[in-house]
């Protein structure tokens, strides 16, 4: 498995961005403090569990839709197949990707890391 360095804009998300030191410095060390401050969060974080989810597609239907699904029958979704698909940790969205097979396993390679306040339209 290959180890990926999360970008800034996953880990802002993740972490939040304070800007402000843990406690009052001098504005000579303000930066590098700050730096400090960051990187003691993140090493505290780097072993924490998070739930990623990969989102094919949506649709809405009615209860009685619900009920009447059986075994065999397709549920269509919002999205062409081929589409990119979402990828969530903790259900912020934070990158898409392509559905790939690995040794008859399901993953997804990603293609476009996400900012924290971005979200595809109509949903």
């Amino acid at each position: 498995m290959t180890e990926i360095s999360p970008s800034d804009s996953v880990l802002s998300a993740l972490v939040g961005d304070s800007s402000e030191p843990a406690e009052s410095v001098s504005p000579v060390n303000s930066a590098a403090s700050a730096q400090t401050v960051r990187a003691s969060r993140l090493e505290l974080l780097q072993n924490v569990e998070m739930g990623v989810t990969a989102e094919l597609g949506r649709t809405r239907m009615t209860v009685r839709e619900l009920l009447s699904l059986a075994p065999g029958m397709v549920v269509e979704l919002n999205r062409a197949a081929g589409s990119p698909i979402d990828l969530y940790v903790n259900g912020t969205l934070i990158a898409r990707g392509e559905v790939v097979v690995i040794d008859e396993e399901f993953g997804v390679r990603i293609s476009e890391i996400v900012g924290p306040d971005s979200e595809r339209g109509g949903q």
